[in-house]
């Protein structure tokens, strides 16, 4: 199936265009039900609705039921996608689930929503990349299908970040919540001047900022899940240039500009975060797609809950060319550009 055509090589990207390109064709997503208002924070924990608001740009979000695992959220998202696309479970050559909350050690996540779905050939794995969890699940869903290997891939970003947090800590238990975004991909011929699709995806690790963002347990170390540390002025700093140097490169690759961006979808993280992204690109922030304010920080879910938001809302429509930077724990950063 592989018919490699060109190769491109610039100062900062390099990767294979072939006649393939991987289609956008589904997003669905999964919430939890319960809503944690910033309010009702307020009563488990120092802090306020004004606090809360005024650093993170959060009002409420979502909290996973007990019993309610992330395999579940990741089920919903890839069944409400797969409906949106058309497209049967069976019908599926790979599922690639991102989480940093999986249900268990082992197996990974995504088998079982194979199982649930009924999709008894192909394969299903787990990426760890925390909040970048869900463009690195995607870059390689991309690679496969232009190489061939795969026709329809299913990406899904689902987590319980409730499970880990230390709802002691103000700093960081009023910024996460729980969810589970996907979207189907579909192996497209490239034709024309402007191909829809993944036009090219970026990826980046620095592993000397591990501890800026961590939990304090693991399986070979305390043999507990731990929770959740972090150090949010370094994170932001961090961030913001990351996030803003990912999102050039994408375009600088593909031979656009900002101008050419009719959306732009990043990691919700932190309202101010995406503020200074904004400025940094300079974007109005009417170009930029927040979720953040009723879904909290969710990780590597975030970035398809607000893809799978703006397209059933009509905002991200057909040949609309849209970005989506992310940073995460590790640190892990990079970007995607998609022509819907």
């Amino acid at each position: 199936m592989t018919e490699t055509t060109d190769t491109v090589d610039s100062t900062t990207a390099r990767y294979a265009v072939t006649n393939w390109a991987s289609r956008v064709v589904g997003c669905g997503s999964a919430l939890p039900e319960r809503r944690l208002t910033n309010h009702e924070l307020a009563t488990m924990v120092d802090t306020s609705d004004e606090w809360i608001l005024q650093r993170t740009g959060i009002k409420e979000r979502r909290i996973a039921a007990q019993g309610e695992n992330t395999s579940d959220l990741a089920i919903g998202a890839a069944k409400a996608a797969l409906k949106q696309a058309g497209i049967h479970g069976p019908d599926v050559d790979l599922v690639v689930l991102a989480t940093c909350t999986p249900d268990r050690t082992m197996p990974a996540t995504a088998v079982r929503v194979q199982a649930a779905l009924g999709m008894t050939g192909g394969f299903a794995f787990d990426v760890q990349a925390v909040c970048s969890g869900f463009v690195f699940a995607l870059s390689i869903a991309d690679n496969m299908i232009r190489l061939g290997q795969v026709r329809t891939a299913l990406v899904i970003g689902a987590e319980t970040m409730s499970r880990i947090i230390d709802w002691n800590d103000r700093n960081s238990c009023v910024l996460f919540g729980d969810g589970g975004g996907a979207v189907v991909l579909r192996a497209e011929r490239r034709a024309g001047d402007q191909p829809r699709g993944i036009l090219s995806t970026h990826l980046y690790s620095d592993g000397r900022h591990q501890d800026k963002i961590h939990t304090d347990g693991g399986t070979s170390s305390t043999q507990t899940a731990g929770k959740m540390q972090l150090e949010g002025r370094e994170v932001f700093l961090h961030a913001v240039v990351n996030l803003a140097q990912a999102s050039q490169e994408a375009l600088v690759a593909n031979g656009m500009t900002k101008d050419d961006l009719h959306w732009v979808v990043p990691h919700q993280a932190n309202q101010r975060i995406v503020q200074t992204l904004g400025e940094k690109l300079q974007l109005p922030m009417a170009k930029i797609v927040l979720t953040l304010d009723h879904h909290g920080n969710t990780s590597a879910a975030s970035i398809p809950l607000a893809l799978a938001e703006a397209v059933a809302d009509g905002r991200i429509k057909e040949n609309d060319l849209v970005l989506t930077p992310t940073m995460g724990s590790g640190f892990t950063w990079g970007s995607a550009l998609i022509r819907w």
